[in-house]
């Protein structure tokens, strides 16, 4: 597979361990690495053009982000993620957004609930490309806005802790048919109960949501177990520089 001159770290832009750091990471979570394959650094080194200590840094924060484990007598490897894994995840989730979106309702300002609007709006567009980077893009721009609004910083904070795992997993949901159409759905109730500011409907609304989206991401887990390539796993890195 070839993969994108985008990804090729670049000297003179962030520092050099920040970009293999997040080239990486994206290579990971857009499945050009498969979950449970050896990540070996001299080969890391030539896709990504950087030193071998790098490298070594990069995959070290990637491990403390969940998504690279270093094995004894294996060393590093893409983390998979079970069943249960899954669930663990949702279910921190699921108390985290609903808060959220709680808090949101209650104290967010006018414009701030119309930036959620118009983030909602942009949501739409991604999901009707089909285009995955420009879903997980939008998403992220929602739960930005969300999470901000929610005027509770530790709730943002413990959010974005599992924002590289949720990403992971919401490419294996919205991977099932018709998952991004009642997504969307999804997303609107939580902006109705915003704009009505009914901070229990808000609740409901993104605990829903991502119960939901566990259904799907589980199943299709439970459906992969030891299974690759699947879905969310098109390809992976054939020698082609990081570009």
């Amino acid at each position: 597979m070839r993969l994108p001159d985008s990804l090729r770290v670049r000297p003179q832009a962030a520092p050099v361990r920040q970009q293999t750091q997040e080239k990486l990471r994206q290579a990971i979570l857009e499945g050009r690495f498969l979950p449970g394959q050896r990540l070996i650094e001299r080969e890391l080194c030539e896709l990504t053009g950087v030193s071998r200590t790098s490298v070594r840094e990069a995959l070290r924060q990637l491990e403390a982000e969940g998504l690279v484990k270093i094995l004894p007598n294996k060393g590093p490897v893409v983390a998979e993620i079970s069943a249960e894994d899954a669930k663990h995840i949702y279910q921190v989730r699921a108390a985290l957004e609903g808060l959220a979106g709680r808090l949101f309702a209650l104290n967010a300002s006018a414009q701030e609930v119309e930036q959620l609007a118009e983030a909602v709006e942009r949501l739409a567009a991604a999901y009707e490309t089909g285009d995955i980077k420009q879903m997980l893009q939008a998403k992220s721009e929602f739960y930005h806005i969300l999470l901000e609004g929610s005027g509770n910083p530790l709730v943002r904070s413990l959010l974005q802790s599992l924002h590289d795992r949720v990403n992971f997993l919401r490419i294996t949901s919205l991977s099932v048919p018709g998952r991004p159409k009642a997504s969307l759905a999804e997303v609107r109730r939580i902006l109705d109960a915003i704009r009505a500011r009914d901070p229990e409907r808000a609740w409901q609304a993104c605990v829903e949501h991502v119960h939901n989206a566990e259904a799907e991401a589980v199943r299709e887990l439970a459906a992969r177990a030891g299974v690759h390539p699947g879905p969310w796993q098109q390809g992976s890195s054939n020698g082609e520089p990081l570009t």
